[in-house]
């Protein structure tokens, strides 16, 4: 089994050499935004020092070698998820935009009164608040999909929830828990009961081989920033078809094929989706980051995580026994190395900014899931999330950080 070189792998990310106060950081906060190799923050830049221009729009040398270089990018993304087609990818300005376009452009196009979207427990707001806007506005009706007592989707009740829905959409793994839902099982009973499958994937992209065709899915939504590449910039795949047949989302130049007084027509996908100047150099370092992520192997990155996640899980229980609470599942497998918690009382925030006196770089707050923190009964968590640059010893630093939290807090 190959595991990774979490050491030399460490040392290719600028930031995390950085010491404050005298002392490393301990960065865990990846389920938030990761850190950016030299790899992606230099391509960004020799892009921008040689070879910037805009795209699509000149027939001068520059201008062709910079779509070249934005469009090898999406041929990146294409391969990294296995997509079809290359125009089957949407870049988008981040992953809430991505779903805000699934909801906007086809769910007003094809969502009426009555319609049924059936969502998760576990939801960020991202992938329910632009579903409640059409709630208000088209008067369509949201169902929930409820959690098992270890924070899994209890899919009980599944064929009946989904009876007469036209969306179901969920996240491939949970921002909070960790908990990485089984989504071709899921993608398949949407398609059973005749709804379409769209996949909140930002928090399983990064950590995890991604198959959009043998998920069955028919959009998913993801990130750069969460998989090492920069801010500015997210993804959504969906079916050519289904592409092809929704109206566009914004309008405005390069996603035009004519304007004329009395109307315009649509270019051709991925343009249709793409309006106005496009987020050119963060593609480049998104494409950066992906070249990073292959070389390392997301197989890898998988089997890495499982460790640290068991080693956590190992170590803050048996340190801390009853006086922490870790949400989530116990089983590996079955998530990712997210972790929130509940510590001897102390309030997330105030535990958060203890942590800090040492660098440990934890979340504190509702983490864009105020429905999940009321199904779990807090306001709050403080959340440690692990990724490729974290080991053991980061694991050792976060529980030496919270037995301080205790001398402090008494």
């Amino acid at each position: 089994m190959t595991t990774l070189d979490v050491a030399a792998i460490k040392r290719q990310f600028p930031l995390l050499q950085r010491e404050l106060n005298g002392m490393p950081l301990v960065y865990l906060d990846s389920a938030n935004t990761s850190q950016k190799p030299q790899v992606v923050i230099d391509s960004m830049s020799t892009f921008m020092e040689r070879a910037y221009s805009p795209i699509n729009r000149s027939a001068y040398q520059l201008a062709a070698e910079a779509t070249d270089a934005y469009e090898g990018a999406r041929v990146k993304v294409q391969r990294f998820v296995n997509a079809r087609r290359a125009h089957e990818i949407i870049f988008t300005k981040n992953a809430t935009e991505a779903l805000n376009l699934v909801a906007y452009a086809w769910g007003r196009a094809n969502l009426h009164e009555g319609d049924v979207v059936l969502l998760t427990h576990m939801e960020h707001h991202a992938n329910i608040v632009p579903w409640q806007m059409l709630v208000q506005e088209r008067g369509i009706v949201v169902r929930w999909v409820p959690l098992t007592a270890d924070g899994q989707l209890d899919l009980a009740t599944l064929p009946q929830l989904l009876e007469g829905a036209k969306v179901f959409g969920f996240t491939a793994m949970s921002n909070v828990m960790g908990t990485i839902t089984p989504v071709q099982q899921l993608c398949s009973a949407a398609h059973q009961a005749g709804a379409l499958a769209v996949v909140d994937a930002c928090q399983y992209v990064p950590h995890n081989v991604t198959d959009v065709q043998a998920w069955g899915a028919d959009f998913i939504a993801f990130s750069s920033h969460k998989m090492c590449g920069p801010t500015g910039i997210g993804v959504l795949w969906g079916r050519e078809e289904l592409l092809q047949a929704m109206p566009p989302f914004l309008g405005g130049g390069n996603m035009i094929a004519d304007v004329r007084l009395d109307g315009f027509t649509c270019a051709e996908l991925p343009a249709k989706f793409e309006a106005g100047t496009p987020p050119i150099t963060e593609a480049i370092g998104l494409g950066a980051a992906i070249d990073f992520l292959c070389e390392l192997g997301m197989a890898n990155v998988r089997r890495h995580e499982i460790e640290i996640a068991g080693y956590a899980l190992r170590t803050l229980n048996e340190r801390f026994g009853s006086d922490i609470r870790l949400h989530g599942p116990c089983n590996v497998e079955v998530r990712g190395a997210t972790f929130s918690l509940e510590f001897r009382g102390i309030h997330p925030h105030d535990l958060s900014q203890v942590l800090d006196q040492t660098n440990v770089c934890v979340r504190a707050g509702h983490h864009c899931a105020k429905p999940l923190m009321r199904e779990l009964g807090v306001n709050a968590t403080a959340r440690a999330s692990f990724y490729l640059y974290n080991d053991t010893h980061d694991v050792d630093m976060l529980a030496d950080a919270l037995d301080s939290a205790s001398d402090i807090f008494g």
